[in-house]
C-alpha cells in the first residue's frame, strides 16, 4: 500500500484503531477521522509517525452530509488523492424495541448506516477519478442474524450490507471494490464493559470460544485494501468465530 491514502472512519479507538495501524505498517498514508476522540486520535497519529509511518487526524461527524463532503475534500487538497475509504465509525444505543426511543433509533442509524453513505457518496467521485479504489465498510453479525435489544443496531448494520452490495455493482467498472467485515464479539472497550455473565453467554455461542482481537479484523480489512484483493468485491465477510455461520 506505499504511496496510498487511507482514511479511517472512527478511527481513534477499537477496531478502527486497529485497522489505522495496520494499514499504517502496509505504507499507506492514513487520515484517521474522529468526532469526539482527538487526544486518542493525536495519540495513534503520534504512534504511526514514531514507526516511520505518515497519519493525520480530521475531527467530522460522518452522520453530517456537508462535513463528509469538506472532510473528503480536504483530504484530496492535502494528500491528492484517496484510495482507501474504511467506514467503521458507529455507535450504538440499546434497548427494547417496545421502549426504544425515536431519537434512539435515528442516531444510530444516522451514524452507521447515513455516515457511511455520505462518505462513500463523496469518496467515490474521487476514485472515479482515479479509476481505482477500495471501500470497507464494517458491517456487524448482528446485521445478519439480528439481536434482542439492538433493533436500530441490527436495522443499520444490515443496511450496510445492502449498501455494499449497491455500491459494488455501481463502481465495479471503474475498478473499485466494495466489501464489508461482519466481526462478532471482538475484545474492545465495549466489549470489556459487558458483564461477566454476559460475556459467558456469548462466549458459549462462538465455535472457537473466545471473543476475537481488533487485530484479526485488522487483518482482513488490511487485505481488502490490498493488491491481492482485487478480485473480490460485494462481500460480506465474517470475522465471528463461526458464531453465524
Amino acid at each position: 500500500m506505499e504511496g496510498k491514502v487511507a482514511l479511517v472512519t472512527g478511527g481513534s479507538r477499537g477496531i478502527g484503531r486497529a485497522i489505522a495501524l495496520a494499514l499504517a505498517d502496509g505504507g499507506a498514508t492514513v487520515v484517521i477521522n474522529y468526532n469526539g476522540s482527538r487526544d486518542k486520535a493525536m495519540d495513534l497519529k503520534q504512534e504511526i509517525e514514531s514507526k516511520g509511518g505518515r497519519a493525520e487526524i480530521y475531527q467530522c461527524n460522518v452522520s453530517d452530509f456537508a462535513k463528509c463532503e469538506e472532510l473528503i475534500q480536504g483530504i484530496v487538497k492535502q494528500f491528492g488523492s484517496l484510495d482507501i475509504l474504511v467506514n467503521n465509525a458507529g455507535i450504538t444505543k440499546d434497548g427494547l424495541l417496545m421502549k426504544m426511543t425515536e431519537e434512539d433509533f435515528d442516531q444510530v442509524i444516522d451514524v452507521n448506516l447515513k455516515g457511511a453513505f455520505n462518505t462513500i457518496r463523496f469518496a467515490s467521485r474521487q476514485m472515479l477519478k482515479q479509476k481505482s479504489g477500495r471501500i470497507i465498510n464494517l458491517s456487524s453479525v448482528v446485521g445478519v442474524a439480528g439481536n434482542a435489544g439492538q433493533a436500530n443496531y441490527a436495522s443499520s448494520k444490515a443496511g450496510v450490507i445492502g449498501l455494499t452490495k449497491a455500491a459494488a455493482k455501481e463502481l465495479a467498472s471503474r475498478g473499485i471494490t466494495v466489501n464489508a467485515i461482519a466481526p462478532g464479539f471482538i475484545e474492545t472497550d465495549m466489549t470489556d464493559a459487558l458483564p461477566e455473565k454476559v460475556k459467558e453467554a456469548s462466549v458459549s455461542q462462538i465455535p472457537l470460544a473466545r471473543f476475537g482481537k481488533a487485530e484479526e479484523v485488522a487483518a482482513l480489512a488490511a487485505f481488502l485494501a490490498s493488491e491481492a484483493a482485487g478480485y473480490i468485491t460485494g462481500q460480506v465477510i465474517h470475522v465471528d468465530g463461526g458464531m453465524v455461520m
